[in-house]
């Protein structure tokens, strides 16, 4: 089999901006990285020609850092029903971080599918369809929209592979989706990753095609399934388990994928503050 396909979460900040995130991945011994173009919380971004990204792809090639994946800020919300400016504002930052990802060379542009805020389900998938729709009308980029599966917890769409499903079914481009699998997620969701391994897959190729899973988000978690809770924990030491997590890592059927770690950092010792990544340790047990 090829070599695995591993990395994590990274920083773009300083001068370096994408080398140092390529730096930074380099220094955990991975060959795959994520990051967002700026703070998941806003949309304050700086112009593509300021991101270092030509020096940056130059060392990913010199290092062997094969994939990068870029995930969209939490701010952008398309399911919002509610407030006609924030699904506006969604819609034109999701075009633009299309554009953000190509030029980072990214196939895949993670996105929360969003909150229905309380209009419910049918609803949020309905203006969620009606932005995706709007956005790919006219991008060009040939950058995968990826919908990570979520947790269920408030207002949550895509809480369930049903729902990615009925996404994909209702949207006029759906050749230009692709799904994020997150594992911390799908155990929240319900779903038994621990003891049915095997048959969660097979739900999910039934219902949407493990041929779509673009990127899988390796995560343990910190709740027990069907939490509908979403805090990760570090490999191993959630209520997923090591096993599993190794698993779908090494599942042949993902050999192509970038798995991408989302883990929390760890405190040093006599310390609160969460300063330490775990990230090298983690890729190393997860290949070994």
């Amino acid at each position: 089999m090829d070599e695995l396909i591993l990395g994590s979460h990274v920083g773009m900040s300083g001068k370096d901006m994408f080398l140092g995130s390529v730096k930074e991945a380099e220094g955990y011994g991975a060959n795959a990285l994520m990051v967002y173009t700026g703070a998941p919380q806003n949309t304050r971004r700086k112009p593509i020609d300021e991101l270092n990204i030509d020096a940056g792809l130059e060392y990913a090639k010199q290092v062997g850092i094969r994939e990068v994946v870029v995930h969209a800020p939490y701010i952008i919300n398309l399911a919002n029903s509610v407030k006609p400016e924030t699904f506006e504002l969604g819609v034109d930052f999701l075009a633009r971080e299309l554009e953000r990802s190509a030029a980072l060379g990214s196939k895949a542009l993670v996105l929360h599918p969003g909150s229905h805020v309380g209009a419910g389900a049918e609803a949020g998938i309905g203006k969620l369809v009606e932005g995706l729709d709007e956005v790919l009308a006219q991008d060009e980029s040939g950058v995968f929209v990826t919908l990570e599966t979520m947790a269920g917890k408030g207002g949550e769409v895509g809480r369930d592979f049903e729902e990615i499903a009925t996404i994909y079914e209702r949207v006029q481009k759906p050749e230009r989706l692709r799904v994020c699998f997150d594992t911390c997620h799908v155990n929240d969701a319900g779903y038994d990753l621990v003891d049915d391994y095997e048959g969660t897959l097979a739900r999910f190729d039934e219902l949407v095609g493990l041929d779509q899973i673009a990127v899988i988000h390796v995560n343990d978690s910190m709740n027990p399934r069907g939490a509908h809770k979403d805090r990760h924990a570090n490999i191993g030491e959630g209520s997923i388990g090591f096993e599993p997590l190794r698993r779908i890592v090494h599942d042949e059927r993902f050999a192509a994928i970038p798995k991408i770690l989302e883990t929390p950092w760890r405190c040093e010792e006599g310390s609160t503050k969460k300063t330490l990544p775990p990230y090298k340790e983690e890729i190393a047990l997860l290949r070994g």
